[in-house]
C-alpha cells in the first residue's frame, strides 16, 4: 500500500490529509472517508486501508483543520468539551467544501481516475456525507452514513431538503440503540426519501449502539455489526464506482 500525509490549502487553511491506495493496477475511483467526532487517528487510517486494499484512492481529511492541525480526544472533561466545539463548529457546506477541494486535488494524481467518487461519513459526518452527495451529483455516485446524526433535522441546512438531487446510490447504516440518532429520525428521513424517486437503503443494525463499527470502542464494537457494515460499503462501492 501507498500511505500518505499531505496538506490541502484551501481558502480557510491548511487542510492536513491521510491518503492511502495499493501500489498497483491503478488508477482507482477516489472515496472521501470523513471522519467522526473523537479526531483523524490511526484507528482510522487503519479502516481507511481497508478499503484502498479492494482497490481504491482513499482520501481522510483532518475535517477540524480550520481550528487544529491535530485533535485526538481524550478520557477527560476538557478534552470531550473541545470534541464537541470543534464539531459544532461545522457546517454541511463547510464540509462540501473540503469535498470538493478534496476532489480537486486528487484529480491531479497519477493514482486517479476521473470517473465516479464515493464519501462515507460516521457520527457527526454522516449528514456531511450525504449533504455532498446533494450538492456534487454529477461527481459523487455512491454515499454512506453510519451512525450518521443530523440526518433529518428542522434547520434550513438539514441534507433531506435537496435528497431529491441526488444522482447515485444513498446508503444509511443505522445503530439499533442511538440516542444521538433516534429511530423517530430516521423513520421519518426514510418516509421523506420514499417520496423522492432516488435510490436509497436504510438498513438497522440488531444488537448495536452509536459507535459499533470502531474497534477501539471498547464495548461499543458490535464485530458482527462492523463485519457486515464493511460488506456493505464493498458492495456500494463495486456496483457504483466499478461496475459502470
Amino acid at each position: 500500500m501507498l500511505d500518505q500525509h499531505i496538506n490541502i490549502e484551501t481558502s480557510d487553511g491548511i487542510m492536513n490529509t491521510f491518503i492511502t491506495c495499493p501500489e498497483e493496477n491503478g488508477p482507482f475511483p477516489i472515496v472521501l472517508f470523513l471522519m467522526d467526532a473523537p479526531g483523524k487517528r490511526e484507528e482510522l487510517h487503519d479502516m481507511a486501508r481497508r478499503i484502498a486494499t479492494t482497490g481504491y484512492y482513499v482520501m481522510l481529511p483532518n475535517l477540524y483543520y480550520r481550528r487544529t492541525s491535530e485533535f485526538v480526544v481524550e478520557a477527560t472533561i476538557e478534552s470531550r468539551d473541545n470534541m464537541y466545539n470543534h464539531m459544532n463548529s461545522l457546517t454541511n457546506q463547510m464540509v462540501v467544501d473540503d469535498c470538493k477541494n478534496l476532489l480537486t486535488y486528487a484529480d491531479e494524481q497519477s493514482e486517479t481516475s476521473s470517473g465516479p467518487a464515493a464519501v462515507i461519513g460516521y457520527c457527526m459526518s454522516g449528514p456531511f456525507a450525504f449533504a455532498a452527495a446533494t450538492k456534487l451529483p454529477d461527481r459523487i455516485k455512491a454515499a454512506a452514513s453510519f451512525h450518521g446524526i443530523r440526518l433529518f433535522v428542522d434547520t434550513p441546512d438539514s441534507p433531506h431538503l435537496e435528497a431529491d438531487k441526488i444522482n447515485g446510490e444513498l446508503y444509511i447504516g443505522c445503530a439499533e440503540t442511538d440516542e444521538w440518532a433516534p429511530t423517530e429520525m430516521i423513520e421519518n428521513l426514510d418516509q421523506h426519501l420514499k417520496n423522492t424517486g432516488i435510490k436509497y437503503r436504510i438498513e438497522w443494525y440488531p444488537g448495536s449502539e452509536h459507535g459499533f463499527v470502531f474497534p477501539d470502542r471498547g464495548e461499543k464494537y458490535h464485530k458482527v455489526s462492523a463485519e457486515r457494515h464493511w460488506e456493505r460499503i464493498h458492495g456500494l462501492l463495486a456496483r457504483n464506482l466499478k461496475n459502470i
